[in-house]
């Protein structure tokens, strides 16, 4: 390949990937990047035609463009009804685009290329501003190996010109001794084949070295928070049922897409306590027979705000044990929602947020986040009171307790009572009548996303006609029929666990997973504990992806969980969590090696005592003890060893028994073929060069030993191996041939 096609295809390389960058993270759609692509083509085609731009139709392009970007961003925003950020994003970036294009398509010098190299610079950071996915770094890493071959490429070009070389189709690399280094040209500069793909490697060598210097950087220093551009992506729209009034039949709607929600990771996921989590959103405590409604308490206030502590820790809890509690860190995506999802019973979050709201139901909520993904660290404390505690709980709910909790739809269904009493006739206590209530829905009724209950009273019509529905009827109707009987209830919305990703280590929560369920209110023991009606039968799964579309899909998501841990939502507390584990490692490393040198010492220790025992049982040979004249023979063998190697001496006879280079080659076998000579008398005068000796001899294999050591002492030739055969061949015959 010629230098030159090399050098453009670099460059537009260069352009595409910060085209290719903006396709991946929404700045442009996939169809007007496949026409860049193809303008890409065209105007490769159109080098060095007269289909190229001259330098004042270029110009006048470029100006004509300013009036263009103003217009575009104009119809973006009133025709298309965009917002206003979006729409100057949107224009930005086709303002860029054109630009690149007009320049591929004009006549370039250096300045123009430079021009074109930053454009595609602009487009990285456009597509930065963007991007809050991974798919950002494949097309980073893309424009980072393709530009760094370009900048090569520009430098030797630009180099070999000042240095008088002029154009060449050749990669013949400037008189530099970097240049050289790198690309390994010999004397002459000749062009070799192959030299396209050392210029690669060369690119990719470089990259790696960035990246191996710049990976501590990242993870050492401080992160700025926030981003100019950042938006959403992805993010859940619509998402319902986290508010503090929620209508029956709203979840039905949102259980109806798969859309990702949030991805959780939990520390030990595989401990008892940790097996059922569900994610719990808002607590609501009246019910109007058709909506749910949180009413604030009377003798504290409606909400608690909670400021941060030292390492952004927002604490409103304790627990009595360490091990009671369950560490789950989530990454929830962009939604219209301001609730913080976390485990029951939450003691502290942890985590970059202004604030954290704590209200009287235990509900969590912090400033609304529309446009970007929130991640945070959650501590709850899971474990419940024994099952003896809670059936003996059998305490008086307290005035307030009551008018809340108690609190029942007017008019209620008699019917609903008498089911409830009948259902429950042979308990005793609180824990075994929901226990038998819920297990009367899981058996009794079916799952169903069909609203088919309606009516005056839907949840009567749920009760005794349809007999199925989705979360929501199951948790009003169970919330509702025990508090007839007497038990504090409430109905909690949220999520169930989700979907495990091994690969991740993450479970997956969709808007499917959302979720309604009951708990119930032990005074004694001051505990909401959860019970869920509804039958697992008939719920929405998830599709399970066989084969290798379903790995990469695992794989795929724990990349992304890995780039919003470690890039995306990377901070002060990630810093400290990578340095304690880096301490961590060191300290683990260092004790192995402790133990690895003492286990050493040790074992040479005893070889040491067991040789000296049995040199010993020999008697001391000149009165010397046996263990001194091992040591003193070893470290002559080592001193021998180590003036034999800087010598360039081996075991191996001849040619390849010597390590010195070139230089040193020649030497040995010249040097051979003058003291096999001189044993037959025959010995260089001090005037004579090699060549005149060897010509002044009636020995022919002296002379082509003599011209191997002239091309290989002085031409800086390297000996092959069958050169170095023949030389050996022509020695031994003139090692054969010389008189006693």
């Amino acid at each position: 390949m010629r230098f030159d096609t090399f050098f453009r295809l670099s460059s537009y390389a260069t352009v595409a990937c910060g085209v290719l960058a903006l396709a991946l993270t929404g700045g442009v759609g996939f169809a007007l990047a496949a026409a860049l692509f193809a303008a890409l083509a065209a105007a490769w085609k159109a080098e060095g035609t007269r289909w190229q731009l001259s330098e004042r139709v270029s110009l006048f392009a470029v100006l004509a463009s300013l009036p263009f970007f103003y217009f575009d961003w104009k119809l973006q925003t009133a025709a298309f009804g965009a917002e206003g950020g979006r729409a100057s994003i949107d224009a930005l970036a086709h303002f860029i685009i054109l630009l690149s294009l007009v320049k591929l398509f004009g006549a370039k010098q250096d300045r123009d290329w430079l021009f074109l190299y930053l454009i595609s610079f602009f487009e990285m950071l456009l597509s930065a501003g963007l991007s809050l996915s991974p798919r950002f770094v494949a097309a980073l890493t893309l424009y980072a190996f393709a530009a760094l071959t370009t900048i090569v490429c520009f430098e030797i070009r630009k180099a070999r010109r000042g240095a008088g070389e002029g154009e060449t189709k050749y990669f013949r690399v400037p008189r530099s001794g970097l240049f050289r280094r790198l690309f390994g040209a010999g004397r002459e500069a000749r062009p070799r084949a192959g030299e396209a793909r050392r210029f690669l490697l060369v690119s990719l060598c470089l990259l790696l070295l960035i990246f191996s210097l710049a990976l501590p950087i990242f993870f050492f220093t401080p992160r700025l928070t926030g981003s100019a551009l950042a938006r959403a992506e992805g993010g859940v729209a619509g998402l319902v049922g986290f508010s503090d009034e929620v209508t029956i039949g709203e979840y039905g709607r949102l259980q109806q897409t798969e859309q990702v929600v949030m991805r959780v990771r939990v520390e030990d996921p595989y401990a008892a306590r940790n097996l059922y989590l569900r994610w719990r959103g808002v607590a609501l405590d009246q019910f109007d027979g058709r909506t749910w409604r949180r009413t604030p308490p009377r003798s504290a206030p409606e909400k608690t705000f909670v400021r941060p502590e030292e390492r952004n820790l927002f604490r409103f809890g304790t627990t009595q044990a360490l091990e009671r509690l369950t560490t789950q860190t989530f990454f929830v995506e962009p939604n219209d929602t301001n609730v913080l999802f976390v485990a029951a019973r939450p003691v502290a979050v942890q985590g970059a947020l202004p604030y954290v709201g704590l209200d009287s139901e235990g509900g969590l909520t912090t400033r609304p986040h529309p446009t970007e993904r929130l991640a945070y660290r959650a501590y709850s404390d899971t474990s419940e009171p024994p099952l003896d505690a809670l059936r003996d709980d059998l305490s008086a709910y307290g005035r307030e307790d009551a008018q809340r909790y108690l609190q029942l739809p007017a008019p209620l269904d008699p019917r609903l009572r008498e089911l409830t009493r009948s259902l429950i006739a042979e308990t005793d206590n609180r824990y075994d009548a929901a226990r038998v209530v819920e297990g009367y829905f899981k058996r009794e009724f079916r799952y169903s996303l069909d609203m088919t209950a309606g009516g005056d009273d839907p949840l009567a019509d749920f009760l005794f006609r349809v007999r199925q529905g989705h979360c929501e009827y199951f948790a009003a109707a169970m919330a509702t029929m025990l508090r007839s009987v007497g038990i504090a209830t409430r109905v909690v919305n949220g999520f169930q666990m989700g979907e495990y990703n091994d690969a991740a280590d993450v479970y997956t929560v969709r808007q499917s997973d959302a979720h309604s369920w009951v708990e119930v209110y032990f005074p004694e023991t001051r505990t909401w504990v959860g019970f869920d009606p509804t039958p697992t039968a008939g719920r929405p799964g998830h599709a399970q992806q066989a084969g290798l579309r379903g790995a990469l899909g695992k794989y795929g998501e724990a990349l992304e969980v890995f780039w919003m841990q470690w890039v995306v939502d990377y901070d002060r507390q990630e810093q400290r969590q990578l340095a304690s584990e880096v301490r961590r490692d060191i300290a683990s490393y260092r004790r192995t090696g402790a133990r690895f040198v003492g286990a050493l010492t040790a074992g040479l220790a005893s070889f040491w005592s067991h040789v000296s025992t049995v040199l010993s049982a020999k008697g001391r040979p000149f009165g010397v003890d046996p263990a001194l004249l091992v040591l003193a023979a070893g470290s002559v063998a080592v001193a021998c060893f180590i003036v034999a190697r800087r010598r360039g001496f081996s075991l191996r006879r001849g040619l390849k028994g010597w390590r010195g280079g070139a230089d040193r080659s020649a030497i040995v076998f010249y040097e051979r073929m003058n003291r096999a000579l001189a044993a037959r008398g025959l010995r260089r005068e001090p005037h004579q060069t090699p060549l005149e000796f060897a010509g002044a001899l009636d020995v022919p294999e002296a002379l082509l030993v003599t011209r191997t050591y002239n091309r290989v002492r002085f031409g800086a030739h390297d000996l092959s191996s069958d050169e170095a055969a023949r030389v050996e061949t022509w020695l031994r015959r003139i090692e054969k041939d010389r008189e006693p």
